[in-house]
């Protein structure tokens, strides 16, 4: 069933709800609801905050990760709808996959639609699909998939996913410096403000010694790292295999030849895996 957005969804409203809901929540099937919005311009002053924040240049091509953030708050509205089965404090952004078909430009006039599937075991719980497509003029033109993590009674007979890549450490591409404010930042022009990213004493409530970075913030600076070297069309996955804590000193590893990336601690544990094909 598909239901159309006029505008963004109030972010603010959205998580209220989702803190008062929460524990209630005890479904076991996903919602067959599609939120789409059509007639979504890009906001020049927005894409370059956003540039800013990720580290991308400024330009008439739109970064991958950017649509992300567009689609953000129907993703949100979705997960925090009555038919939903799990809270949205609490899930974990394990992987993301991204399809770029054409670059999108800044003058193109967008149409998102959102959908979550694919509710499936884990060896740590339950995990779940959340799809956007966005079009332009009935086109689809980048896609993506982002899997979600719902920990609860471990699933010994769930299979145990194959990572997108494994980048060993040492070779640095660069050296990042994240400073402890990247959390906020980020929120601010995306909108995820889960507690987990914007202090460390709301983090620690979350059971984290520190803040810890998006996950799509670590992806998109990842990609601004190979800004100039993607084609025009290609698909990105990545994992989040372990949280960033702010601040931070990390190292960027990519290797072009075999379209595998990673981001390291400077202990040598990744934080995430990535490849391009």
């Amino acid at each position: 069933m598909s239901t159309e957005i006029d505008a963004p969804p109030n972010l603010s409203a959205l998580y209220l709800k989702a803190a008062a809901t929460g524990p209630l929540r005890r479904g076991r099937e996903l919602p067959e609801t599609e939120y789409v919005r059509r007639d979504i311009a890009v906001d020049h002053d927005h894409l370059a905050e956003y540039d800013r924040v990720c580290g991308f240049g400024l330009r008439d091509v739109l970064p991958a990760t950017y649509p992300h953030v567009l689609s953000f708050g129907l993703s949100v509205r979705l997960m925090t709808d009555p038919g939903f089965p799990f809270p949205l404090v609490g899930l974990v952004h394990v992987a993301n996959s991204i399809t770029v078909h054409r670059p999108l430009l800044v003058t193109d006039v967008l149409t998102q639609r959102v959908r979550v599937a694919d509710l499936r075991p884990h060896p740590k719980g339950r995990q779940l699909d959340v799809i956007t497509e966005t079009s332009v003029e009935g086109e689809v033109v980048w896609r993506e998939t982002s899997t979600y993590l719902r920990r609860g009674k471990p699933d010994e007979s769930a299979p145990r996913a194959e990572r997108a890549a494994e980048v060993e450490p040492g070779s640095a591409t660069a050296v990042w410096r994240v400073p402890a404010d990247q959390g906020r930042r980020y929120a601010e022009v995306s909108g995820d403000k889960n507690p987990i990213h914007l202090r460390a004493l709301t983090a620690k409530a979350f059971g984290f010694p520190r803040a810890i970075a998006h996950g799509m913030w670590t992806k998109a600076r990842a990609l601004a790292a190979l800004e100039g070297r993607l084609p025009d069309a290609y698909t990105v996955d990545v994992d989040f295999v372990k949280p960033l804590l702010l601040p931070s000193t990390v190292e960027f590893t990519a290797h072009r030849d075999a379209g595998t990336f990673a981001v390291h601690s400077r202990s040598g544990k990744p934080h995430l895996v990535g490849r391009l094909h």
